[in-house]
């Protein structure tokens, strides 16, 4: 069903029951359900947040500059990236970490072409530092990542909730889940899945993407043997 795909991770999926950093049980498991992925025959591209670590939007409202913070937050999501990749190559996974900002010493730059190689290679690609600009989210390099090098869908784990509400379940107890919705309804109605410049990239290109919960690191594998798992958010192709 799926040869290509990018999985997006937020940081607070690797911090287990901890409240700050990451938590090495939890990044193993995360590791293994990819290999599991990796071995079945599904190239993959990783996008890890770094909310776990640090927010560029948080830094802003603290008084800090907001390219500034952004570009803090970017560093942020190398460690998480040097720490999956690290848990995926103890597991047997040859890997590669490809970073929009240039740190040569411990990732690759990013070049489209060498991206898509190394997941012809059977690697598993994880991409670092968003976007390498400010004012851009993860889920936005999420996006732009998953249409350079032709994904068939972007899978998106979320902590704490299996998949999409029309309002927030932790507060409202009528919230409705979704199990199927549109990339326009979710812009249209403000749901908070991903921001509205990654929403809009994917519309525009068709690209699917699959919401679902991590408590469960088994919904990977699960996502991809084509089980109805969370929300799947897409636009239909119209009769011309």
């Amino acid at each position: 069903m799926f040869r290509r795909v990018v999985i997006k991770l937020s940081g607070e999926s690797l911090l287990g029951e901890r409240s700050y950093g990451i938590d090495a049980a939890t990044v193993e498991g995360i590791a293994r359900e990819v290999q599991k992925v990796v071995d079945g025959g599904v190239q993959v591209g990783l996008v890890l947040g770094a909310g776990n670590i640090y927010r560029g939007l948080e830094g802003a409202a603290s008084g800090m500059d907001r390219a500034t913070a952004d570009y803090a937050g970017m560093l942020a999501t190398v460690l998480n990236c040097l720490a999956i990749q690290d848990a995926l190559e103890d597991l047997g996974a040859e890997t590669r970490v490809l970073s929009a900002l240039d740190v040569r010493e411990v990732a690759e730059p990013y070049i489209r072409r060498r991206a898509i190689r190394h997941l012809e290679k059977g690697r598993v690609v994880i991409f670092a530092a968003g976007t390498g600009n400010p004012f851009f989210t993860t889920d936005t390099a999420a996006a732009l990542r998953a249409l350079e090098i032709g994904a068939d869908a972007i899978l998106m784990g979320k902590y704490g909730v299996d998949g999409v509400y029309d309002s927030d379940p932790h507060s409202d107890p009528n919230a409705k889940f979704l199990p199927a919705l549109e990339h326009r309804d979710a812009i249209e109605q403000g749901l908070r899945v991903m921001d509205t410049t990654a929403l809009s990239l994917c519309m525009d290109n068709n690209l699917p993407i699959h919401v679902f919960g991590l408590d469960n690191e088994e919904n990977i594998s699960r996502v991809l043997a084509g089980e109805r798992v969370g929300t799947i958010i897409s636009t239909p192709r119209r009769a011309q």
